[in-house]
């Protein structure tokens, strides 16, 4: 059980890979359950307590942290003093320091790697107690679950089906190693007679546990492989709804969710691969392109942003169709821009896409859906990783006159976007109404925040601020520290609108980059950025840029020209739309009564849309592997078949000869007999364990109804055979392949065409090899656990 408690431990630990950056934490953590399992078999070698036991298991653990990360301060490299007690604490909190600092995959410095080593260590200990123990192993399950959620709960993509297959398995291994346990605690094994595969001179006798070993086995890996196969083969099911924190796939309906998307944006800029190019795009905009956003926060929980999930069906799919009209753009004049969008290869998991806002084309492969309200652009099963597309937009040009004149909220968009949780400080409800006060208009007020963030309020860019002095982070950032970088900055700014009834919301995505080319722009890591979008009737959701820029700030942000004066100048009333001919690229807004499904009239070509167009249907590359994947499996038994017939004949043609002439001893016998057997079992024939070799064949000859040349050749298997079992001398020459193949032409004249095909495709005799090799496995496992074992107490 020790053994089996410890392997399960390290299966589970496998998971924890996608939060390190390198995997020789995976080292330190095999260290620290080679010495906990150490500890706990002398523990119960000297008949301690359990609770004792479970204490010689830190004990141990501490030593082994000692001598792995502060030997130079311990007693002959092991024994803790003082100074090793105050090393092991700095590394903790370096690693603590750098657990925050970054997202994963983190860099694996001294710190974070001890607290691998000892997070692994401590669930060794609870496992080795509760299993070995306790005898209680069901429970032992939840430390090792316990290790396997803390990636799952970190990154989205954490958890691939491997991992889990690991994990899973070992569990298991450890349930079926104590029932094994427990069994025989009921007295003396019943022993059977077992003959050996290369031979039968000599009988083996085991303990005879395979009735109830093999049901325990066949339902546990049947229970882990459907967990880990059936996403792929069932619709509206996708791996990640059940290893990942993402939503799930499929047509119909479904609720759209993602992991936070403020962790992702920490990491881009902070993490150590920020330099990164994350994309390219051309475009045809004059001027300085917009941001690329991603996501539109709406909700806001009292400590984060977040969004409400998306309501998501098939009528939602960006291919082919124009998207919906942005809210609330009506009066504002716009341009249409074509922006066309590379996605490097080396970015994972990019299911939401970077566009400018608005969207209202967009040509893409793939499975790719638009929220109506929002205007995000997601997947369900589709990554744009590596993939080019094309986006055509609406880039709204309102005038600060038309922001300051804008008309009144409607209540679809008042009711969600104003709303703020009961703990918002009164201080911070304060301070909102002195920085806007005077403001005339809700634009006033808007730019007053804006430039109280930037210029006046005192604020410093920090990709590293401080610790929170305070209980409430919104205050201790607006009232305190004033240090931060654009996520304190965005959502910072979106809650003091909404104290003020001014819609909001937080967008997450990039900034324009850095121009590369004429028309060309590349995107870094480092350019991630969020910003607030508030509402004004007319002109719909507007940027705002309350983040510092330039060298100072975040490098490549951009204030709106909007934003930068306020309105002195008279109102401009609303340009009628132009000819849709006319080759001037400003364009009135689309008529507000036009349906959701409108589009205005191209003001430029799209930019390589050629590139996107598809000739027929598209075929995703998850279908394709999908169906690959189908293809082997059905293959599987077939391939596995021919393959231990081979293996058969070759132990034959290999094993040594007894003179220059003649088959090898029992060798061909066997082999031709197991043949003969598999065959039977492959086209449904019966067959009795408990038949000798004549008079299984006796038995075969008289349901197939052979004909002379298949019933000698079956006689001749089966007199080799019992020649080979019984007698001293060697079986009588014969080419017992030849035999062989005869018999089983004969079985498959004598079934019907279905047993036909399921003899070549899908053979039974395959899972008895399957099974045996499982047997075998177990049965190595048990003597390796039993050579670890000392007497219980009695």
């Amino acid at each position: 059980m020790t053994v089996m408690a410890a392997l399960a431990t390290l299966a589970s630990s496998v998971g924890l890979y996608p939060l390190f950056a390198s995997g020789t934490w995976f080292w330190s953590g095999l260290g620290a359950v080679i010495v906990v399992a150490g500890a706990g078999l002398l523990m119960r070698r000297l008949r301690a307590p359990s609770l004792l036991g479970a204490l010689g298991g830190l004990g141990a653990l501490h030593l082994y942290l000692n001598a792995r990360f502060a030997s130079e301060q311990a007693l002959l490299g092991l024994v803790p003093t003082p100074g090793s007690l105050r090393r092991l604490g700095e590394l903790m909190g370096d690693g603590w320091n750098a657990a925050n600092q970054y997202a994963a995959p983190v860099p694996l410095v001294p710190g974070i790697e001890l607290l691998a080593a000892t997070g692994i260590g401590l669930v060794a200990v609870a496992v080795d107690l509760l299993a070995v123990r306790l005898r209680r192993s069901a429970p032992a399950g939840l430390p090792l679950l316990a290790m396997y959620s803390v990636p799952a709960a970190v990154r989205e993509d954490s958890v691939s089906w491997i991992a889990f297959g690991l994990g899973a398995l070992g569990f298991l291994m450890l349930l079926m190693a104590d029932a094994r346990e427990q069994v025989g605690g009921w007295g003396r094994a019943v022993f059977t007679r077992r003959w050996s595969e290369s031979t039968a001179e000599q009988p083996v006798e085991r303990p005879d546990s395979s009735g109830m070993a093999a049901s325990g086995r066949r339902i546990g890996v049947a229970a882990v492989a459907v967990a880990v196969l059936l996403p792929t083969f069932i619709p509206g099911i996708h791996p990640r709804g059940l290893f990942g924190m993402g939503g799930s796939g499929g047509g119909g309906s479904q609720t759209v969710t993602t992991v936070e998307p403020l962790a992702q944006l920490k990491r881009d800029l902070n993490g150590p691969n920020s330099d990164a190019v994350i994309l390219t795009y051309r475009t045809d905009d004059t001027e300085r392109p917009d941001y690329l956003r991603m996501y539109a926060l709406d909700k806001f929980e009292g400590d984060r942003w977040t969004y409400t999930a998306l309501p998501s069906s098939s009528r939602d799919r960006v291919s082919d169709r124009d998207l919906p009209t942005p809210p609330g753009l009506s009066t504002a004049r716009f341009r249409r821009v074509n922006t066309q969008i590379k996605v490097r290869r080396a970015v994972k998991k990019v299911d939401f896409l970077p566009a400018p806002y608005a969207p209202n084309r967009v040509s893409i492969k793939g499975d790719w859906r638009a929220h109506p309200q929002s205007l995000m652009i997601y997947s369900l099963r589709d990554s744009a990783s590596g993939r080019s597309y094309t986006v055509s937009s609406l880039r709204t040009q309102p005038t600060s006159a038309q922001l300051a004149q804008s008309g009144r909220y409607p209540s679809e968009i008042v009711t969600p976007y104003t709303k703020l949780p009961n703990s918002i400080p009164p201080q911070v409800r304060k301070l909102a109404e002195e920085v806007t006060q005077g403001a005339p208009t809700a634009y006033e007020q808007a730019v007053r925040l804006q430039r109280w963030f930037t210029e006046t309020g005192g604020f410093t860019y920090d990709l590293n601020p401080p610790s929170p002095s305070s209980p409430n982070d919104l205050a201790d950032f607006l009232l305190n520290s004033k240090r931060g970088y654009c996520e304190q900055f965005a959502a910072s700014m979106a809650v003091m609108a909404r104290i003020l009834n001014i819609p909001a919301r937080v967008a997450i995505g990039y900034t324009a980059g850095t121009q590369v080319g004429q028309g060309e722009w590349e995107v870094r890591s480092k350019d991630a950025h969020a910003w607030p979008e508030l509402y004004f009737e007319g002109a719909g959701w507007v940027r705002f840029e309350p983040t510092p820029a330039g060298a100072g700030g975040q490098g490549t942000a951009a204030t709106p020209p909007y934003t930068q004066q306020l309105a002195e100048q008279p109102t401009e009333e609303p340009t009628e739309a132009p000819d849709p001919e006319s080759s001037s690229s400003v364009t009135q807004s689309p008529n507000p009564t036009t349906g959701p499904n409108s589009r205005p009239e191209d003001g430029g070509a799209d930019v390589g849309a050629e590139d996107e167009q598809s000739s027929g249907l598209p075929i995703p590359v998850g279908w394709l592997a999908g169906g690959l994947l189908v293809i082997l499996l059905l293959a599987a038994p077939m391939a596995a078949r021919l393959l231990t017939r081979r293996r058969r004949w070759s132990a034959v043609a290999a094993a040594p000869l007894p003179s220059t002439t003649g088959p090898p001893s029992g060798a061909a016998a066997h082999a031709a007999w197991r043949e003969v057997h598999a065959d039977a079992l492959d086209h449904g024939l019966s067959w009795r364990q408990s038949d000798s070799p004549r008079a299984a064949a006796r038995r075969l000859g008289e349901l197939l109804e052979l004909d002379p040349p298949a019933s000698q050749a079956l006689s001749r298997i089966a007199r080799a055979e019992e020649v080979a079992r019984y007698a001293r001398s060697r079986p009588p020459a014969a080419d017992l392949r030849a035999d062989v193949r005869t018999v089983r032409t004969a079985m498959s004249a004598a079934v019907g065409r279905r047993a036909r095909l399921r003899a070549r495709f899908l053979p039974p005799s395959t899972m008895s090899e399957f099974r045996d090799a499982g047997t075998r496995a177990m049965e190595a496992a048990g003597r390796l656990n039993a050579a670890f074992r000392w007497p219980r107490n009695k």
